[in-house]
């Protein structure tokens, strides 16, 4: 669902000229935000840096699974689960701030650079170099991790910079 109005939130941005030649739109570089802006969300974009530093979840429901990971290219996954979580999610990867809570499914294998899990609509989505494992045993489990590079983004939003691109 959130694809289709990504989509329909792009062709409707596109002006008609263009659409209707087969053209893509330039695109329109945004201005920078406002010192009042900065000001305002300065202190909530520090806390979601910091929480976007460690992954802590407990898992309810049904499966059997153990994850082992040390960045997207060391990393080890076996098993099934399709369960319900609560806790700190990780990192956001957005702007927006991932839900404490939610559902979350994965099944397969996964050694290294060879990845045959699927993943449910709300999948674990971890770092691309964070280290973590997690565990599930029967109806209950937990996921922990960290994030490094969430880290000097944090670090760096100290002094008004972003390299995640995730701030407000």
């Amino acid at each position: 669902m959130r694809i289709g109005m990504l989509m329909l939130a792009i062709v409707l941005s596109t002006p008609l000229a263009a659409r209707a030649q087969g053209e893509e739109a330039p695109l329109e570089v945004a201005a920078p935000p406002s010192v009042a802006r900065r000001v305002l969300t300065y202190l909530p974009n520090r806390v979601f840096d910091l929480l976007d530093i460690v992954r802590l979840r407990a898992r309810f429901g049904r499966g059997l699974a153990l994850s082992l990971r040390a960045g997207e290219w060391a990393d080890f996954y076996l098993g099934s689960y399709a369960t319900v979580y609560a806790g700190l999610p990780g990192p956001r990867g957005r702007v927006l701030p991932r839900l404490p809570a939610g559902l979350e499914s994965r099944t397969g294998v996964a050694a290294s650079a060879v990845d045959a899990t699927l993943e449910g609509l709300q999948g674990p989505d971890y770092g691309q170099y964070e280290i973590g494992a997690g565990v599930q045993l029967t109806v209950v489990g937990l996921d922990v991790g960290v994030e490094p590079f969430e880290f000097l983004d944090f670090l760096a939003g100290w002094v008004l910079r972003d390299p995640a691109q995730d701030d407000f």
